[in-house]
């Protein structure tokens, strides 16, 4: 539902797409200095949860003064970007279906104490949250009870209802929306036009229906018809590499139907 920009364009809160009320949210919580000690983001897969959260935790320790978006330009954002920040903590598991009680003690219980190394914050980000064990979920509870001025928590989750309630009821918590296809294909369109691809509208509905909402998935589809086909792209194109039926086709067993044709 979010995605950066193609190109060399850096991170922000200006690529994130469909979902204005969070995005409003977080940036004015940064205006205003009222930010919570810990957010849950939910929504599909691929929808851009991990983006948001990123991004979020690039603006919460930028060092330019007076914006409520990552800069891009200081040693912080630098450092974010180059996936080395030693004050935003990605908390990884080592079963790849579970996050147990000790990659939470490990992760975060035993490194919370340490204050940040350069930033005001200590940002932890938990991946796939709806992975975390009940116990693991229980050793994590106490820290989010009296959390240390200098810590914030993000978790995203597919699955928020799998995170307990004494969690969740400590968290902000965003829920991802389907982005509309309208504003899927207008974003497809924009990318095709600066790419100097040439696609026609039937090709670009096509792809931002198949996307279903998020818009990831979309820019992927646009990316592997043009690995298929080339710089020209037409709906009989993604409709023989995906097996859709073209709106002229559902159209006319739609027509059948209701005329009660059954043999056409």
């Amino acid at each position: 539902m979010c995605e950066t920009k193609r190109g060399k364009d850096m991170p922000n809160f200006k690529d994130i797409y469909g979902q204005e009320q969070i995005v409003d949210h977080l940036e004015n919580a940064i205006a205003s200095g009222k930010i919570s000690h810990a957010y849950i983001i939910n929504g599909e897969r691929s929808s851009g949860k991990e983006f948001i959260a990123n991004v979020f935790a690039m603006a919460l320790q930028c060092e330019s003064t007076g914006q409520e978006k990552p800069c891009n330009e200081c040693h912080s954002c630098k450092q974010a970007l180059s996936g080395n920040h030693p004050d935003i903590i990605r908390v990884t598991h080592e079963k790849p279906a579970t996050i147990g009680v000790e990659d939470i003690r490990t992760g975060v219980n035993d490194d919370i104490i340490i204050k940040p190394y350069s930033s005001d914050w200590k940002i932890y980000i938990i991946s796939e949250a709806e992975k975390m064990t009940v116990q693991a979920q229980n050793a994590l509870l106490k820290t989010l009870e009296e959390p240390p001025k200098h810590v914030k928590f993000i978790f995203a989750t597919t699955e928020a209802h799998k995170v307990l309630g004494t969690i969740t009821s400590r968290c902000q918590r965003f829920e991802f929306r389907p982005i509309p296809e309208e504003l899927i294909a207008k974003h497809l369109s924009d990318i095709a036009a600066k790419e100097k691809i040439e696609a026609t509208d039937s090709a670009i509905r096509a792809i931002a229906r198949l996307a279903n909402g998020g818009m990831r998935d979309a820019q992927s589809i646009l990316d592997q018809m043009i690995s298929f086909c080339g710089n020209k792209l037409s709906v009989e194109d993604v409709i023989g590499v995906y097996g859709l039926a073209s709106d002229e086709q559902i159209s006319g067993l739609l027509a059948n139907m209701a005329r009660g044709d059954y043999g056409a």
